[in-house]
């Protein structure tokens, strides 16, 4: 998959974006600021402002960078296949990472989480984009839901990223909408039961999708 600068540029300004909003704000944070929170908002960890360095490099610019690595090392036929879906994928990644880098130096300049629902928010809205794009995504060994049986059986990576793209974009749906409508800590416990759930049903079906297509071949 080929790509160039002007194909490349939105992402590229993305990835850029937290980095300027540091070098914006850095004459103005103190030296030690916070760099953990808990489910409130309410800083639980501090650090020198020398760490926050790391937040773009960790988020927009290494999820960039993976993409860029998938496009020159992985299945050029299979990645093909996803024409446009590709690049938007990797812009909506890139995007949220950026959106997500620049709130967490905006909260270490302010001292505290202004709203903590954003995260949630915007992690929600990830996970519904995320499925959205679950069934135009080819049998590979880079993206998707790849465990012993999709990879072995092509019919079985199908039915298995049809079902997850689904549960995916309505869990994401839902840790949206609760995070709206209900506290931090709610927000969290149904993040981490919708993120159980979507993450182990594809998993058992596609051992089950595999084992009904080998009983009736057999």
């Amino acid at each position: 998959m080929k790509t160039s600068l002007k194909s490349e540029i939105m992402c590229i300004g993305l990835v850029l974006l937290p980095f300027i909003y540091l070098a914006i704000v850095w004459t103005g944070l103190p030296d030690v600021v916070p760099i953990h929170w808990n489910a409130s908002g309410e800083v639980d960890g501090w650090g020198t402002k020398t760490v926050l360095i790391l937040i773009p490099f960790i988020l927009p610019f290494l999820v960039y960078l993976l993409f860029l690595l998938l496009q020159r090392f992985g299945p050029a036929e299979k990645l093909n296949k996803m024409g446009k879906k590709f690049a938007a994928l990797k812009f909506i990644l890139t995007l949220a990472m950026s959106l997500l880098a620049v709130f967490i130096i905006y909260s270490a300049n302010h001292g505290e989480v202004a709203r903590p629902t954003f995260i949630f928010v915007l992690l929600g809205l990830l996970f519904a984009a995320l499925g959205n794009f679950s069934k135009t995504i080819q049998p590979n060994y880079f993206l998707g839901i790849r465990t012993p049986w999709t990879l072995k059986h092509p019919s079985v990576w199908k039915s298995t990223h049809e079902l997850g793209g689904k549960m995916w974009f309505i869990g994401g749906l839902i840790i949206a909408l609760t995070a709206l409508i209900s506290t931090s800590l709610i927000a969290i416990i149904c993040m981490i039961s919708i993120l159980v759930i979507i993450t182990i049903v594809p998993v058992v079906h596609s051992y089950l999708a595999a084992k009904k297509l080998k009983t009736s071949q057999s």
